[in-house]
């Protein structure tokens, strides 16, 4: 793994991974409320109870991180990894007109905080698609 892969990985990863474990505690109101939230880019997570998707959440999360900081996972693995996570984030953000200006691109005030998840994305991108070693 070379330094510009492991500033890919390590950085977003130990963010999600902090994120995820941070959660671990979170009661059943605070998961409602994200339910919520998330399920306004992807409905059928509105389907879960407040339990299991708590339990999806927190389990996504760690697992996201985790495959992005071990170094036995392939860049490419890790990076559809988080291009999954990136783009549930950021289906929320395209699906909620409070968060874009209205050409519903450009973020508003409220978007901002989701926006930046167009980072993870791009980040997503350069492990799923960047070039591996060469083989000699």
């Amino acid at each position: 793994m070379n330094l510009g892969n492991l500033a890919l990985r390590a950085i977003p990863g130990a963010w999600i991974l902090n994120s995820g474990i941070g959660k671990l505690g979170m009661d059943n109101g605070t998961a409602g409320y994200l339910k919520g939230m998330a399920a306004s880019g992807i409905p059928a997570l509105g389907d879960l109870s407040d339990e299991q998707f708590k339990k999806f959440i927190v389990g996504g999360e760690i697992a996201v991180g985790s495959a992005l900081l071990l170094p036995f996972v392939p860049n490419r693995l890790a990076g559809l990894a988080l291009g999954g996570f990136a783009a549930g984030m950021l289906s929320m953000y395209f699906k909620n007109d409070e968060m874009t200006e209205s050409d519903g691109i450009r973020p508003t005030q409220d978007g901002v905080p989701m926006a930046k998840d167009m980072w993870l994305a791009a980040i997503a991108l350069g492990l799923v698609f960047g070039r591996g070693k060469k083989s000699n």
